[in-house]
């Protein structure tokens, strides 16, 4: 059985390509701690997606990664 976690989000302001602007984060997160033992850990390669935040005028980034149960239970218990 798999887990699916959010393992990182992160706020966009109101940009005109938010992909272009999120490509920077995405890569400073994966050369961190966390983003280095979740590129190696996880079960799939993980997926980012963008939703509008109203709040911010802007968008919201997140990235969610799968894990066996284990590996799920470790990045919490260490990450969070």
């Amino acid at each position: 059985m798999t887990v699916t976690l959010t393992v990182h989000e992160f706020r966009l302001g109101d940009v005109d390509d938010p992909e272009i602007y999120a490509a920077g984060p995405i890569y400073d997160w994966q050369q961190s701690d966390s983003g280095k033992w979740v590129m190696e850990n996880c079960v799939e390669e993980p997926i980012w997606g963008r939703a509008i935040d109203h709040k911010s005028w802007g968008y919201r980034i997140s990235i969610r990664a799968k894990f066996s149960e284990q590996n799920a239970t470790y990045f919490l218990l260490k990450y969070r």
